[in-house]
This record gives C-alpha cells, sequence and structure tokens, in this order.
C-alpha cells in the first residue's frame, strides 16, 4: 500500500477540533454541550458586511488580484492609519484568512529546518503550519504564574542559532489572553535587531484589550521597518471566521514580493468575502464599543465563577477572548474527552481544548485547558457549574 508523507504523519491534530466525534456523540444523546472548545464568537457580523454581499450586482464571479483587490487594500491602510500604522497598499497582500498569511510567511522567511522563536503557549495551529513549511518551532515557555508575561530577553537569546530566522508572538495572545506592553514590545525590537531577525506579530485580536490598556503594534515601533510583518484577520474582528479573509502587512519590499509568489500560485483570495471584508470596515466604532463591553462581563464572570472552585488556577486575562486555567488533574485530554463521554449534570456537558496541544514543549500543560468565553455570561455560569461538577466526580 502506498505511504502518506513523513510531513503527513508529523501534522498534529488540532486540540480544538479533536474532540468534535464526541461532542457530537453527546449531542445525539440528547445532552446540550456548552462550547467553551473554540473561539466562534457568538457576536453578530455587522449588517453592513452581509448586506454588501447580498446587494451586490456581479455577472461573473471573477478572480481577484493575487495580492487582493486594490480598493480593499486601500481600505485597509487607511484603517491601519487610524491605528497609528502607516502603511500603504503595496504593503499588504490579502490572503485566505490568518492561516494563510501565516502559511505564507513562513514560506517566505524560512527554509527547510529553519527555526521560529515563539513564547508558549501558543495557537495550536503555529505547529501545523511549521510542519507545512518545514520549519522548526523553538519554544521559550512562558508561566501561568506569572500571567504568561513575556518571558526574559535572556530565555531568547539563549535559543538564538544561525538557524533562527524570526520571533512569532499572538498580541493579544491565544490561548492566553495576554496583551504584551509597550515596553516589552521595544525589548523584542532590540533583539531582533541585534540579530537581524523578522518579528512577526499575529495580531488578530488587536481591538479586543481590556481595563484601558492599549494594543501597541509592532509596526509602531522605530527601526523596525525590515524586520516588523503583522498577520491580520477579519475572522474575530467583526465576528467574520466563515470569511476566510487575513492579510499579510510588511515594509520589507523583499518579504512582500516573495509571499505574493506564494498568493500567485493559489491565485486569488475569495471575491464575495473580500467584498464582505471591505464594507467591515465601515463598522461603527460603537460596535466595537458594545463588543468589549460585552466580553469584558464575560471575562469577569468567567474568572470569578472559575476561582470559586478548589484548587484550579487562573490567568486573568488583558485582551482577546480565551483563557488558561490549570485543573487539579494529570491529563487535560482524558478530562476533556471523558466529561463529553460519560459526565452529564442535568443532561448538559461542556467541551473544552485541552491545552497540552498549544504547547510544543512535551509534557507541559498536560493539566491544563483552553477556555473561550465566547458564550453569554448565563451560559458560562451554567458551563462553568458543570466543569466543577465533573472535577469532583472524575478527581474522587
Amino acid at each position: 500500500m502506498p505511504a502518506v508523507s513523513e510531513k503527513g504523519l508529523k501534522m498534529p491534530q488540532s486540540p480544538i477540533r479533536k474532540l468534535v466525534p464526541f461532542a457530537e456523540d453527546a449531542k445525539k444523546r440528547g445532552t446540550k454541550v456548552y462550547h467553551l472548545n473554540i473561539g466562534q464568537p457568538d457576536i453578530k457580523t455587522p449588517k453592513i458586511a452581509l448586506e454588501a454581499v447580498k446587494n451586490n450586482d456581479l455577472n461573473v464571479l471573477e478572480y481577484s488580484r493575487s495580492e487582493g483587490s486594490e480598493v480593499y487594500r486601500e481600505k485597509i491602510a487607511a484603517y491601519y492609519k487610524k491605528q497609528s500604522i502607516y502603511v500603504n497598499s503595496e504593503e499588504i497582500i490579502v490572503t485566505t484568512g490568518g492561516s494563510e498569511a501565516l502559511l505564507f510567511t513562513m514560506g517566505t522567511i524560512a527554509d527547510t529546518g529553519d527555526e521560529i522563536i515563539i513564547p508558549e503557549p501558543f495557537y495550536a495551529n503555529y505547529n501545523g503550519f511549521a510542519t507545512a513549511a518545514g520549519v522548526n518551532i523553538v519554544p521559550v515557555v512562558s508561566k501561568i504564574d506569572d500571567n504568561f508575561a513575556l518571558p526574559p530577553i535572556s530565555e531568547f537569546e539563549k535559543l538564538i542559532t544561525p538557524k533562527t530566522k524570526a520571533i512569532l508572538i499572538c498580541n493579544p495572545g491565544n490561548p492566553t489572553g495576554y496583551l504584551y506592553s509597550k515596553e516589552e514590545i521595544l525589548k523584542l525590537a532590540e533583539i531582533v535587531k541585534k540579530h537581524d531577525l523578522f518579528l512577526i506579530a499575529d495580531e488578530v485580536y488587536r481591538e479586543f484589550t481590556y481595563d484601558g490598556a492599549e494594543h501597541y503594534s509592532i509596526m509602531q515601533a522605530e527601526g523596525l521597518e525590515e524586520h516588523a510583518i503583522i498577520i491580520d484577520s477579519v475572522s474575530k474582528r467583526y465576528s467574520m471566521c466563515g470569511a476566510r479573509i487575513g492579510c499579510i502587512v510588511s515594509k520589507n519590499k523583499q518579504v512582500i514580493d516573495a509571499a505574493l509568489k506564494f498568493a500567485q500560485a493559489r491565485l486569488s483570495p475569495p471575491t464575495y468575502a473580500q467584498i464582505a471584508s471591505e464594507a467591515a470596515l465601515d463598522t461603527p466604532q460603537n460596535y466595537f464599543d458594545e463588543v468589549i463591553t460585552e466580553y469584558v462581563s464575560r471575562r469577569n464572570t468567567l474568572i470569578s465563577e472559575l476561582e470559586k472552585i478548589d484548587n484550579v488556577k487562573v490567568a486573568k486575562p488583558k485582551g482577546a477572548f480565551y483563557c488558561i486555567a490549570e485543573l487539579p488533574i494529570d491529563d487535560a485530554d482524558d478530562f476533556a474527552q471523558w466529561i463529553l463521554e460519560k459526565f452529564q449534570l442535568d443532561n448538559e456537558t461542556v467541551m473544552v481544548a485541552p491545552a497540552a496541544g498549544f504547547y510544543s514543549t512535551p509534557g507541559i500543560g498536560k493539566n491544563q485547558i483552553r477556555i473561550a468565553y465566547v458564550l453569554k455570561e448565563e451560559d458560562l455560569i451554567k458551563a462553568v457549574a458543570v466543569l466543577k461538577a465533573a472535577l469532583k466526580e472524575y478527581t474522587s
């Protein structure tokens, strides 16, 4: 029988999606499942985006330009200007989601066997993108006891080798909800300039910052013009995960020129989704004000309820809509499957994402889960009550 590739065998399963069959079985048994496992917001997509697709007058659904439509890229540049990020349309490549932006970026800056340093825990699919690109992830551990703050710069410098091509951060972070401060970004800026590396920032949660904190982009740091690459997406910002529209942003012309060749190979990003995303850029500020107020309430409710459970440790997010909780168990993968297969409280159960898949260091995070607080508050309270009862039974 023909064999699949070594790369195919090494491609990791998604810790977010691998438990779906068990959740579906639970639903077939009539059990309600609270989905705390995936960052799919329940916030309504702005009407202006949906109406743009409904009301378009296209007669032929044509290819767009490989780098994305010029009008859309110009509007993206105008959006960034409002964020004090000064780029032009030629410094933007529209991609099929932030996922493709990450794949193109890794393919652009690194060859097989090259290394990218990433603070862990990190977005689980970075593992998959790196495997697909033949890149090695070199983790630097951030800790729940430090609320997942940036590890000391000395820890990064220990890991830099001739194979190191970049440092990659997610800011605000998935899965931790950590928001890097301006001071932390400037420390990273110094190290990438010193060692002539790229600094890649996945900034898809830029708008979601709490408690008066402000997002500081790597593109706002002086002297990083040739080093900085932003990964972005409409998925979370406008609750448009299904649109699959993202972008790469860089002032480094070589990076943009090389990434464009990857974009040309896949032809073009989806036309209807660009129409929706272009319209979404006109979403009024009050939409975000309401969304952020809602997420702050959800975060506060979730953290408060989790802290009521004995021996549960939780980091308080400063942004995005995720948190990591450490449970009094040995194996969160086993627990996450067990709670779907064998536990229910008043015919309800929960689906969580085991956190080990958000690390690349073996053995770390096995007693942690990621929770996405994308449900309304009353459902979060019920979900945590189920989690509390399940932990009591599982550990007894």
